[in-house]
């Protein structure tokens, strides 16, 4: 496996890290990058809490914009470039099929991954500790396969797989 992230996202990766906090690339530039695609965006996951997030980075001399915090969410801007970080975090019910209504935070990166959409978005990597896929994200993207992680439903899920499906010539399975 080969991922190259932008040498800004590593900074961000390896300063959180220094500062004592798990943090990994996460979801669809993961995703991307093992299709061997160029990720639009990095989107980056850490213990860290968002205040802890914000205070390490812009010891750095990062800038940072608290754009999500009810959500866990920063986004850090390094080389004009934005990347979001968001903290670990489990999700209760979603009525609007978009937000979670609840956000509950936490040190446990298998809890993150388990409350995403999709298997192949349900990927972590870090440029030291590798690929963390513990739904078999690879071997679906490998299969051509969109499986949901944990019984996902809800009507923009289904119509997100359906247009995501059809970029990519996949095909759905029901888990």
């Amino acid at each position: 496996m080969n991922i190259r992230a932008p040498a800004a996202a590593l900074r961000i990766l390896d300063l959180l890290e220094q500062a004592g906090f798990l943090a990994y690339a996460v979801g669809g530039c993961v995703r991307d990058a093992l299709l061997g695609k160029t990720p639009g965006d990095w989107d980056l996951c850490t213990c860290a809490q968002p205040e802890q997030v914000s205070a390490v980075l812009r010891a750095a001399g990062i800038t940072v914009h608290e754009t999500g915090l009810q959500h866990g969410t920063v986004t850090a801007v390094l080389e004009h470039e934005a990347y979001e970080v968001t903290t670990f975090r489990l999700d209760g019910a979603y009525s609007d099929h978009r937000r979670p209504d609840v956000v509950v935070f936490t040190d446990d990166l298998y809890a993150d991954l388990s409350r995403r959409d999709f298997t192949v978005n349900a990927m972590a990597w870090h440029p030291e500790r590798g690929l963390v896929d513990p739904f078999n994200g690879k071997a679906d993207l490998r299969s051509g396969v969109l499986r949901s992680v944990s019984g996902c439903s809800g009507g923009f899920r289904i119509i997100s797989a359906t247009v995501s499906n059809k970029r990519r010539g996949a095909r759905l399975r029901a888990s």
